[in-house]
This record gives structure tokens, C-alpha cells and sequence, in this order.
């Protein structure tokens, strides 16, 4: 067991996966690597349900298997707490993303969008489903796509 949990920790480590906190770079990689895109609404230091999506889905096995091969993830935070303030250019950038795709600022909201920004499906708040359940989701749509 203890070799599991080591050579999880090693894999986890050394896959791609990663959250993109810039839009147009985050697309830009969707281009050149013909993926979609899955963009995450958060408030990482106020939000319940997305700290709880973000620990129970966004960070298992399942989901991080699936988007590192999948998917490029972007997240739009907005955190509340002065020691969490994000850079005046990155709040503006994510008030921006949040106008176009989130203006009833919903939280969490996700949204799978093709690489030039087009939505294909969203989850308004914590969709309350198992990593498995939520990545099936996600296949289902990317496959559709296909």
C-alpha cells in the first residue's frame, strides 16, 4: 500500500496538470494541443461548495487521470481574504472572463468550452457528484465533440 501512495504522489507530481490562471494563454494551449478547455469559477478562501468540489472532484485520481490527457483548466478565483488578494492585472483579468462567462457570478461554476472559447457545457454550483460521475460527464461531452 505504501508503494501506492508514493508512486501516486510520484505521478501526481510529474503529469501536466495544472490550472491555468490566464484565459488567453490557457486557449492558446488548447489550439496547439487540440483539447478543450475546463474553466472553473472559484472563491478558494470563502466558497464551501468550492472548496469542497475543488478537494473531492478536482483533486482525485479520476479527475486529474482524465484532465491531464484531456483537458486544459483554467481558473477564475476570487478570493476575499487580504493574505489571498490576487494582482491587480489578474483580478482584472478574471472580472473579465467572469463578464463574459459567469455575469450572474454564480460559485462555483464550471464550463467546458472549445478552444476558441465556445461553451459546450456548464455545472452551475457543485454539481454533488463523485469524481468518477463528474468525469464521466466530462467524456460524454468531449466525446461528443469527436
Amino acid at each position: 500500500m505504501k508503494i501506492f501512495s508514493v508512486l501516486f504522489v510520484v505521478l501526481l507530481f510529474t503529469s501536466t496538470y495544472s490550472w491555468e490562471n490566464d484565459f488567453e494563454v490557457a486557449s492558446q494551449k488548447a489550439k496547439l494541443e487540440n483539447k478543450l478547455m475546463l474553466l472553473n469559477f472559484s472563491g478558494s478562501d470563502w466558497c464551501g461548495p468550492c472548496i469542497r468540489l475543488r478537494k473531492l472532484v478536482f483533486e482525485s485520481r479520476v479527475f486529474i487521470s482524465y484532465a491531464d490527457s484531456n483537458l486544459v483548466l483554467i481558473n477564475a478565483d476570487f478570493p476575499r481574504l487580504k493574505k489571498n488578494k490576487l494582482s491587480r492585472e489578474q483580478q482584472k483579468k478574471n472580472d473579465q472572463i467572469a463578464d463574459k462567462y459567469n455575469p450572474k457570478g454564480i460559485f462555483p461554476y464550471t464550463a467546458l468550452l472549445d478552444a476558441d472559447g465556445k461553451i459546450i457545457r456548464i455545472w452551475e454550483g457543485n454539481p454533488d457528484l463523485s469524481p468518477e460521475q463528474f468525469t464521466s460527464q466530462l467524456k460524454a461531452a468531449v466525446d461528443a465533440r469527436k
